[in-house]
């Protein structure tokens, strides 16, 4: 069965089609989506439909725009590219690159569901390449080639995508500063990530990419060791820990990890910022140099492995959804020949060849359409030859004694004009005495005010933009 809404048909976002829902969050759900471009031009996206309350929100809008215009400018293959914003109706969609794959979080559940361990390698491969991706981030200057300050500060299994072709991409940059102040879920009940979170977070203190590379060595902890790092019955006793911090080296719990490998996890987890790593790319390479790498096609096996069975059922959605979207009618008309608009017919001849003409074969019509056709072209043919033998016949006579209505000056020509030159004359003054007069020019066209350029004001005593809501609909 084709995947459709949640209102059971595909619904067009501007030039995307949205389809069944991929994934569900507190703040947004993700949907298969396919970009309907010019010229039967396709492609299969992922699109991230915010809840409408936050949508609702000016604050909140303008805030999540800044960050995806932002983050837009991140260019790495192990982060997940934002592709477009769309506003419409009061809703903001956020188009993103498929991946065909699985979240990491959902990974580990499947694997401690069939009592896998993750390899080390595979997690040492996994954890190396966001932490490049974030690196990239880090990294990230505007036009002005000005470093962003880009931090992603939700950094956790649910927002690292490991694709079936053995790479690892973080997501979700766009709203991750947002979801640091508004973590809710539908009932209401706080939801952020402390378990991932540093001390100096968790104080509310000003973070930076220190917080980054916390957070990405517990998740490499627990992808060590198939279990929680802060876990608890409740969001009090989960954040209890992560204050306390008190934390066993991975080895406690994998005996097959050496010790070299407790050193490298235990300083990404240093409670002071400045005893971590100094960038998330060092400590990618000391994961490198101490855990080694599996190939691409290693880690491309185990997600096989542990989520076969999701990838398939998700890659025969996509399959139908491209069969689908072959069989929509097209959403713009076809490139083509322009059709030629036809000859007004002319109310004078003023030249005529005595050539040959020119034949033109037209398909038989029936009817009466098809004898008036025939009588045209018969006529035409009579006309052309009588008049050819009138002008043989003036060439072969030579000047004639009186030609009292030709122009004064006029070239003699070897053909014969059609009717007496005064009664030319004459039609033509008519024709000139009918015409309407002149057309007086248009008047000037004076452009109204636009209110939504641009669509934001600035705020005085902030400086930021705030996007106006009439113009994001």
């Amino acid at each position: 069965m084709m995947a459709r809404s949640d209102e059971h048909s595909p619904r067009t976002v501007g030039r995307y089609v949205l389809y069944d829902e991929l994934a569900s969050g507190g703040m947004a759900t993700v949907h298969f989506g396919r970009l309907s471009g010019p010229v039967g031009f396709s492609r299969t996206v992922a699109i991230k439909r915010l809840h409408p309350h936050y949508a609702k929100d000016p604050e909140f809008v303008t805030m999540f725009l800044d960050e995806a215009r932002l983050c837009g400018r991140i260019r790495h293959p192990n982060v997940v590219p934002t592709l477009d914003v769309v506003t419409t109706q009061g809703e903001i969609f956020i188009v993103m690159e498929y991946v065909a794959g699985e979240a990491l979080s959902k990974l580990m559940k499947a694997a401690a569901r069939k009592n896998v361990l993750m390899p080390p390698r595979v997690a040492a491969t996994i954890m190396s390449s966001v932490l490049h991706g974030l690196h990239a981030a880090h990294q990230t200057k505007d036009e002005h080639g000005r470093e962003l300050g880009i931090v992603h500060r939700d950094v956790s299994p649910q927002n690292i995508l490991v694709g079936a072709d053995g790479a690892a991409r973080v997501l979700d940059f766009g709203v991750a500063k947002a979801a640091g102040r508004m973590q809710t879920t539908r009932d209401g009940q706080l939801k952020g990530k402390i378990a991932y979170m540093p001390p100096e977070q968790l104080s509310g203190a000003p973070v930076n990419r220190q917080v980054d590379i916390y957070a990405a060595s517990v998740v490499l902890w627990e992808a060590l060791t198939g279990r929680r790092l802060f876990d608890g019955e409740t969001e009090a006793i989960v954040l209890a820990r992560a204050i306390e911090g008190c934390i066993d080296p991975p080895s406690t719990h994998n005996a097959f990890l050496e010790p070299a490998i407790d050193a490298v996890v235990l300083r990404g987890l240093a409670r002071d910022p400045e005893m971590r790593f100094g960038t998330a790319r060092e400590m990618a390479l000391a994961i490198e140099q101490t855990i080694g790498l599996a190939s691409p096609s290693e880690v491309g096996e185990w997600v096989e492995m542990v989520a076969g069975d999701e990838l398939h059922r998700r890659a025969m959605t996509i399959a139908e959804i491209e069969v689908a979207s072959l069989n929509a009618p097209p959403s713009e008309p076809k490139i083509g020949l322009a059709k030629q608009p036809a000859a007004e017919p002319h109310s004078q001849v003023s030249s005529i060849s005595v050539s040959r003409p020119a034949v033109s074969v037209v398909p038989p019509r029936s009817g009466g359409a098809a004898k008036i056709m025939v009588s045209v072209f018969a006529l035409l043919a009579l006309i052309g030859g009588g008049l050819g033998a009138l002008a043989m016949r003036d060439v072969l006579a030579g000047p004639r004694h009186a030609e009292p209505n030709r122009f004064e000056g006029e070239p003699k020509r070897g053909i014969a004009m059609i009717g007496p030159p005064a009664v030319a004359g004459k039609a033509t003054k008519e024709l000139v005495e009918r015409a309407p007069p002149p057309r007086p020019p248009p008047a000037p066209v004076v452009k109204k005010p636009n209110p939504c350029d641009p669509p934001y004001t600035i705020d005085p005593a902030t400086g930021r933009k705030k996007y106006k809501m009439e113009c994001l609909h």
